[in-house]
């Protein structure tokens, strides 16, 4: 069966996926288990980017203790590849870990390093959990600088042996990864899956975070799941959840959320601008001249409309929310204007801070 949606629909769609309709949740793990990945970016202007992703689904009642109590003590959730993730992925995820690299460059630099492999797991297997700067570098050979990572060539290896499923992240020290043998960090009993069935079901996990998405996306990758559809004045082909579309004659409302820049809404900028007609740019890495929003200003969902963008900072010594602008894409009606400064005001609460006058 072919869904055939409007563009509207779509929206809706994928808005409600991403629990930003007004029917707010209230478990973290839940939402992580929704969302499928809660990225992790220290940038904060407002907040670091997980708990600007958490708070802008839960609200005020959010507090960040639930978030480092569920991957620290309850371990329902996980960090790997820069986000947090729920247990219940691991399974699915571990076939394609296991194949990994599969890139020559990767594959070559491991086999010119296994003696430095080998160091790194003698080393975490006697005196785990540790910090990567609690771990020698013996690397025979370097892999050349990206620009992210300094010259130790043992956040390499660690990040390497991750994706194979060897190491895990077993909490941090501030900001920085705590480290140990992943047989002692993940569950155990986990269920086995081949790797294409895992594949089918990582595909369906995703369209369910996702609501909607393009077939052949390489951000969104769904692969089969879920069912076609067409989506009013788009050529593309498109895969939708068809309990997304079953729950569309349900009548929950919209509301307002300020979305972090790393949040997974905006990932798929092909899909933002289909869909929400919504051409997203992160102005964090642009000179300052070139900014024309802010440093990094979070998009401004309304309903299933992005209509600005709020250029903010929480100042620290006054204690105050220091609001720089709030863009509008269109000038807002008294109504809009009243719910974005609401929505301001809770920010500011959840914050512990008073709204500097702006």
């Amino acid at each position: 069966m072919t869904h055939r949606l409007t563009r509207d629909e779509a929206r809706l769609i994928a808005v409600r996926a991403q629990r930003l309709d007004a029917d707010r949740p209230s478990d973290v793990v839940g939402i992580a288990e929704e969302l499928g990945a809660i990225k992790i970016d220290p940038t904060a202007t407002i907040a670091p980017a997980e708990h600007t992703i958490l708070w802008s689904r839960i609200g005020a009642d959010y507090d960040r203790a639930q978030l480092s109590k569920a991957v620290e003590s309850d371990r329902l959730l996980f960090e790997f590849d820069g986000a947090f993730r729920p247990a219940s992925l691991l399974p699915l995820m571990l076939p394609g870990m296991r194949r990994w690299p599969s890139h020559p460059k990767s594959v070559a630099w491991l086999e010119a390093n296994m003696r430095f492999r080998s160091d790194v797991l003698a080393r975490l297997r006697g005196e785990g959990p540790l910090l990567a700067s609690q771990i020698p570098d013996t690397a025979e050979v370097p892999r050349g600088s990206d620009g992210w990572y300094g010259p130790n060539q043992v956040v390499h290896m660690l990040d390497f042996l991750q994706r194979q499923g060897e190491v895990a992240i077993v909490g941090r020290r501030g900001r920085h990864r705590l480290w140990d043998l992943a047989e002692r960090v993940h569950p155990k009993d986990m269920p086995e899956y081949e790797y294409e069935e895992a594949e089918r079901m990582l595909n369906e996990r995703r369209l369910q975070a996702l609501g909607i998405a393009r077939q052949n996306s390489p951000w969104s990758p769904v692969g089969d799941a879920g069912e076609p559809a067409v989506v009013e004045g788009l050529r593309q082909k498109w895969r939708v959840d068809p309990e997304a579309v079953a729950a569309l004659e349900s009548d929950e409302g919209g509301r307002v959320a300020f979305l972090s820049p790393y949040d997974g809404m905006l990932f798929d900028r092909p899909r933002l601008r289909d869909l929400f007609e919504f051409e997203y740019v992160l102005e964090q890495f642009k000179p300052k001249p070139q900014r024309r929003y802010g440093f990094f200003a979070h998009p401004i969902l309304m309903g299933d409309r992005f209509v600005g963008m709020l250029d903010a900072e929480v100042d620290r010594e006054r204690e105050a929310l220091v609001v720089a602008a709030v863009h509008e894409f269109s000038p807002f009606d008294p109504e809009e204007d009243e719910m974005v400064r609401a929505e301001i005001a809770d920010l500011a609460e959840w914050l512990g801070v008073d709204v500097a006058e702006w």
